[in-house]
């Protein structure tokens, strides 16, 4: 029996550790929060919406414990969000994102008319906006 107990840990213990991807390759996080970014983008630009801040704090912490529970640390959470780099990375993909519902991000008034129009479909940025 001692001779099985230590050939199982031997052989758990000699098995790669299944590396978890980066946190931006994680999708349902990574597209939750670029919904955010966009959101505060607009409302930074549009004087006639305005946040819904208690939505998006709530949605950036069950993201947080979403992270959290596919084994993400506090850590590797922090150095995600506030890393200047993925911040870069974040603008560009929301500008693609934006790009392809047919919004030039620069132009501040297909913005605003993308936010209010995001509004009234319930679409994901709209939701963080009113």
């Amino acid at each position: 029996m001692r001779l099985i107990l230590t050939s199982i840990v031997c052989m758990t213990l000699a098995l790669p550790a299944v590396a978890k991807p980066p946190l931006r390759e994680v999708s349902e996080i990574d597209d939750g929060l670029m919904a955010i970014a966009i959101a505060d983008e607009i409302r930074k630009n549009c004087d006639d919406l305005q946040p819904r801040m208690v939505r998006a704090y709530r949605q950036i912490k069950a993201l947080e414990k979403r992270a959290k529970a596919l084994g993400y640390s506090e850590t590797e959470i922090d150095d995600y969000v506030k890393s200047d780099k993925e911040k870069k990375r974040m603008r560009g993909k929301a500008e693609t994102w934006l790009a392809s519902k047919g919004v030039n991000p620069k132009d501040t008034r297909a913005l605003c008319k993308f936010g209010r129009d995001d509004i009234s479909r319930g679409g994901p940025v709209g939701y963080f906006l009113r």
